[in-house]
């Protein structure tokens, strides 16, 4: 579950890898739903004329949905201001604390309707599994982003990442130096993971880090799951879904999250720490889509537009993620140094899962999960 908890080698993980609305009182003008048609198949800005036409699109649209985007995860906050106030186009937030799987939910059960996504930001497994509901679109800066962090087609897109991470409270715990350390007394009670891994990335980025750190792989997590199966047994392991309160309280004193998320916690309470171990790193991206039954189509792809621009891209920067156009930012000097600099160390060889990786890693957790700390 995402939640509202929210140098570096960018480069190495980089080169790595991978509500309310306002109705219309009477039908729209049939040049308009023919804009809107067109929009809604448009496979890049040049299909609709360029991105001037686009804009306007987007506008006469006037609105966009968005799910689980809590203002503090990646600084989406921000960015979700900052788009509303470039184009004047109002941004509606449902579900902020919501899973990815939730945002594929509410799709299936709002399609046809005005109130649903028009937009997934998803973790990779979710998105796997749900590649037929998204729309093919190529951004004006598609070029910039690695083959390996894209469809193609721009049917999914990678868009920020960053490493899995224990985030924990150096005033309650004492300074994890591995993975293993979790499992002594000293964190009784103490350990949370940031939701369920069968429905959240956060989480099951937290497993396959387990994994690694006892010898498994991110494709075989076997060990990753009787990590914390062995954790739950000894008493370590605290079923609470984390958030800035519960850290703050001392409620969750230890979390494994990403990087990014555990960093922003740092800013609010001064005693967080963040650990990435060197036998564990991590990496991995989100992934951005478009809703293909979207009902503010062209709002949709001006969003990814927006996203993928340098603006978009040091703005989930400045929130301490690492965007997916970061070496090509980087070689045009476009990327924000001060925000770069800032990202948290990481020491050790990145390991990225592939999509065939994580969609196995996720067969065996599905089915053995419950069974393990149930």
């Amino acid at each position: 579950m995402r939640t509202t908890l929210a140098r570096s080698a960018v480069t190495t993980l980089t080169a790595a890898a991978m509500i309310a609305f306002a109705g219309a009182c009477s039908p729209p003008e049939k040049e308009s739903e023919a804009a809107t048609s067109k929009a809604g198949t448009a496979t890049s800005a040049a299909d609709l004329g360029g991105l001037d036409a686009l804009i306007a699109e987007a506008k006469k649209e006037g609105q966009l949905n968005v799910i689980a985007l809590p203002p503090d995860w990646a600084n989406y906050g921000e960015i979700i201001k900052a788009f509303g106030t470039k184009y004047g186009i109002k941004v509606n937030s449902a579900q902020p604390d919501g899973s990815s799987q939730d945002e594929i939910n509410a799709a299936t059960q709002l399609k046809g309707q005005d109130t649903a996504p028009d937009v997934f930001d998803l973790g990779v497994s979710v998105a796997t599994a749900n590649t037929a509901m998204f729309a093919p679109y190529k951004v004006e800066k598609f070029a910039d982003i690695p083959d390996s962090l894209k469809d193609a087609n721009g049917t999914w897109v990678n868009d920020y990442g960053g490493y899995m991470s224990i985030g924990y409270d150096s005033a309650k715990v004492p300074a994890p130096t591995s993975v293993a350390d979790l499992l002594k007394a000293e964190y009784k009670g103490k350990v949370a993971l940031n939701g369920d891994p069968t429905q959240a990335g956060a989480a099951f980025g937290g497993v396959q880090m387990a994994s690694l750190a006892n010898g498994g792989t991110v494709e075989d997590i076997t060990k990753g799951v009787q990590f914390f199966a062995d954790l739950k047994k000894a008493g370590n392991f605290l079923p609470v879904d984390p958030t800035s309160a519960t850290i703050e309280s001392g409620q969750t004193p230890v979390v494994f999250d990403w990087d990014y998320l555990n960093a922003a916690q740092s800013k609010k309470l001064p005693t967080w720490k963040v650990f990435v171990p060197s036998d564990a790193v991590l990496g991995s991206y989100y992934v951005q889509a478009i809703n293909k039954d979207a009902p503010h189509p062209a709002a949709a792809r001006l969003w990814q537009e927006f996203l993928y621009s340098d603006e978009g891209q040091n703005l989930w920067l400045k929130g301490g993620a690492r965007p997916v156009r970061a070496d090509a930012m980087q070689k045009a000097g476009t990327i924000d140094a001060t925000a770069f600099a800032a990202l948290p160390a990481v020491e050790g060889t990145p390991v990225i899962p592939t999509e065939a990786q994580s969609t196995k890693a996720k067969e065996y957790l599905t089915a053995n999960w419950a069974k393990a700390i149930g």
